[in-house]
């Protein structure tokens, strides 16, 4: 699964937030996430003390984890998200399920 997760930092943890991330290297990074999630990308926007991650796991509580590290710090939240090509396999299967609803209550 892939989620969408959005922060912003606490106003008064700003500058502590950003010295505890600047310090961490790649390899602290992927300690933080654990082994079970894949981090696709992250984008930051420094000026607004925002940002949002795009990762993929099929662990839950390895995703519960990563966010209380950083609890102290950022307001998370956490969406599961589709690609593109998810949500069209996703529109087909309604359309398809639609059909058989009116094809179903028709024939009644």
């Amino acid at each position: 699964m892939k989620f969408m997760v959005k922060w912003r930092v606490h106003p008064d943890k700003r500058q502590a937030a950003l010295n505890a991330f600047s310090q961490m290297t790649a390899e602290d990074d992927k300690k933080d996430m654990g082994n079970n999630i894949k981090l696709i990308g992250r984008w930051h926007d420094v000026s607004d003390s925002t940002g949002v991650a795009i990762c993929e796991s099929d662990d839950p509580l390895a995703m519960a984890s990563w966010a209380l590290n950083w609890n102290a710090f950022l307001d998370l939240e956490t969406k599961m998200v589709l690609d593109d090509d998810e949500v069209r396999a996703v529109g087909r299967q309604k359309a398809v399920e639609a059909a058989n609803i009116t094809a179903t209550v028709i024939q009644n």
